[in-house]
């Protein structure tokens, strides 16, 4: 495995590029996963703060110390750690850009979010902004790029979101995707969120690699 890409670290805090199809922390099979990478590479212990989706890569941050993880948790929490993504979907969505309010129910034993339409045991309220940047003709059919904001940090939200407006994310087959690949076309942007010690605003972000569907767009080979 290649050395995972650092962008930020400091004594309390690392932020890095997690590559798609590796866990963002340990699994009880054992494998490969970012907190064993960062430990081999870097010789620290890492905290897990927030996750990634195994198909899905981008920034992240994890946490050196008990203290930053509980600041950064909290932050989480609070909303006031926050999210962007890129995303690749088929078609068009019906505005330029807009928010989606939905209640998603997830099913544990499927390992899946579904959008419903009353509030109930298990269902919790999602939210989040979206921005059409791009859109183009290919064989695969009409795919849009968009840029996403989360507000809510619920299991597949963006990917179900997006697909129960018949605009599924490309490759996401669990989600309704023409094409299924163990990539999901989803990338973690860009992070923003005050450091857990020293306060100073932390903005890091990644692009993602210059393969198809991302390499489609010239919005991603400015």
């Amino acid at each position: 495995m290649e050395d995972i890409k650092i962008l930020y670290e400091d004594k309390h805090l690392t932020v890095c590029v997690k590559p798609p199809l590796i866990l963002s922390q340990q699994d009880s099979k054992g494998s490969p996963d970012m907190t064993e990478a960062l430990r081999t590479q870097l010789g620290t212990v890492h905290n897990v703060v927030h996750r990634l989706d195994f198909g899905v890569g981008g920034t992240m941050v994890y946490a050196k110390t008990d203290v930053a993880a509980g600041k950064l948790s909290a932050a989480v929490s609070e909303r006031s750690f926050k999210k962007e993504y890129l995303a690749v979907i088929y078609g068009i969505p019906e505005k330029e850009e807009g928010i989606y309010k939905d209640l998603l129910f997830k099913d544990s034993t499927k390992n899946k979010s579904f959008v419903v339409d009353r509030m109930r045991k298990g269902v919790k309220e999602a939210s989040l902004e979206y921005k059409l940047l791009e859109t183009k003709e290919t064989d695969k059919g009409v795919l849009s790029l968009v840029h996403v904001k989360l507000h809510t940090g619920r299991t597949h939200q963006i990917r179900v979101q997006f697909a129960s407006r018949k605009t599924p994310l490309y490759g996401d087959g669990k989600y309704g995707s023409k094409t299924s690949d163990k990539t999901t076309a989803l990338w973690s942007y860009r992070l923003t969120f005050a450091h857990p010690i020293s306060k100073k605003v932390i903005f890091q972000e990644s692009l993602p690699p210059s393969e198809f569907p991302w390499n489609i767009f010239d919005f991603l080979k400015k």
